[in-house]
């Protein structure tokens, strides 16, 4: 089970920006498709972004334009990349592991494990 854990998140204000990270642990990230959701209270669970093995990524509309996932399989991290953040991106923000068809990954996770997630507040 590949074990991910995700960081960076905090309280910003509207059009500000902010980057998160996902980390693995006892596994590379080389060879997975990892992507970004959000859980917001009263609300269902929205992929937003995704990024293949390979790097090409895909953005859900409601961000796109505005957030940018990136890898670095060095640090075995996966980035999201917020800007110009608006008060409803505010959620509960996870990474997993996605499924990924013919270079491309989807936005739907490949397993059930989620971690705890990281906290994005867009408020002034």
């Amino acid at each position: 089970q590949l074990q991910l854990v995700e960081s960076g998140g905090g309280l910003v204000q509207p059009g500000g920006s902010l980057r998160l990270s996902c980390a693995a642990s006892g596994f590379t990230l080389d060879h997975y498709a990892i992507g970004w959701f959000r859980k917001a209270p009263g609300k269902e669970r929205e992929g937003i972004s995704c990024i293949s093995s390979s790097g090409r990524t895909i953005q859900a509309d409601s961000v796109k334009g505005r957030f940018t996932t990136a890898r670095d399989n060095a640090k075995n991290t996966v980035y999201l990349q917020m800007s110009s953040l608006k008060p409803e991106d505010t959620a509960i923000y996870y990474c997993a592991e996605v499924w990924e068809y013919a270079t491309l990954c989807a936005m739907s996770p490949r397993g059930d494990y989620w971690g705890q997630g990281t906290q994005v507040t867009v408020s002034s």
